[in-house]
């Protein structure tokens, strides 16, 4: 007969139910106000303050309102805006990272560390700096300045630069150099080796870049409120904002539904890309 190896009692309550307590209050904490959000989104009733009871009614009229309002717009504008930093940032972060993992240049370790000092200033506290740079430009080349969507992916662009270099750096150093060297005697040159060799083996940290920028941008509202100022220039985050903070007049069951849509391109983007989220973090966190 084999040994009971289960814990009991107190040992078992010290040494794993307390995990258990805490998991069980953590998911509480975190999925209430999503059941919250989703109910309220199915009331017709239009309010927050009244719902005491989750799903009471189920009406898709909330739904059906958005079509009426400029939701479906903020919404093309947010995935515009999102994609394109989410591809830039990708090719100028791996372009970065390539050159300060392969090349030898003066002030090379002064240049990278310049980069990650940099980063540690939040982008927020550089705003009037960005409304006053955006104001110029928008003087000389409106198509970069206020009030355009261009103009914020550039922002966005410049502050996320450093940290997706200084990311994907480590996870660069962890591919073979000989590689490189084997590809040059064959007669490729640094721009094959790059798009052809490298960018295929660095995949998973190039997905963890794009997906953590493509959801930053999707959800960011202070730089996005700076830079766009126009109705049909909104993105989600700006478009929603205005909603709720009618005090009045708030139309917190379309508000509610707009929620539950907005999270469906973030929540389909990150399960499709999930399995490269750990091991794109871990390996370019680990390797310096």
């Amino acid at each position: 007969m084999g040994t009971d190896t289960r814990l009991r009692g107190l040992r078992w309550w010290t040494e794993l139910g307390w995990r258990h307590v805490v998991g069980v209050v953590t998911i509480v904490v975190c999925v209430f106000p999503l059941l919250y959000a989703l109910s309220a989104s199915v009331n017709p009733a239009g309010t927050l303050t009244g719902s005491h009871e989750l799903f009471r009614v189920l009406s898709a009229e909330n739904y059906l309102e958005l079509g009426s309002t400029p939701f479906l717009l903020w919404m093309r504008n947010s995935l515009l805006v999102s994609s394109l930093t989410a591809v830039g940032t990708v090719l100028m972060g791996a372009a970065a990272a390539y050159a300060f993992s392969r090349f030898r240049f003066t002030r090379r370790r002064a240049g990278l560390t310049t980069l990650l000092l940099l980063q540690m200033f939040p982008q927020m506290l550089a705003f009037v700096a960005i409304f006053l740079v955006l104001l110029a430009i928008t003087e000389v080349y409106p198509f970069l300045g206020l009030n355009s969507h261009l103009g914020l992916v550039c922002v966005y662009l410049g502050g996320a630069l450093g940290v997706n270099t200084f990311l994907m750096y480590g996870y660069f150093n962890t591919i073979p150099r000989e590689l490189d060297e084997a590809a040059r005697i064959d007669g490729a040159t640094h721009a094959q080796i790059f798009f052809r060799i490298i960018m295929r083996l660095v995949a998973p940290i190039l997905t963890v870049v794009g997906l953590l920028s493509f959801i930053g941008t999707y959800s960011d509202f202070v730089i996005a409120r700076v830079v766009l100022q126009r109705s049909e220039q909104f993105t989600l985050a700006i478009g929603l904002y205005n909603w709720g903070s009618d005090e009045r007049n708030a139309p917190w069951g379309e508000f509610a539904a707009g929620a539950v849509l907005a999270a469906i391109p973030v929540v389909v983007l990150f399960l499709f890309l999930q399995r490269y989220v750990v091991s794109g973090l871990t390996a370019g966190a680990t390797k310096g």
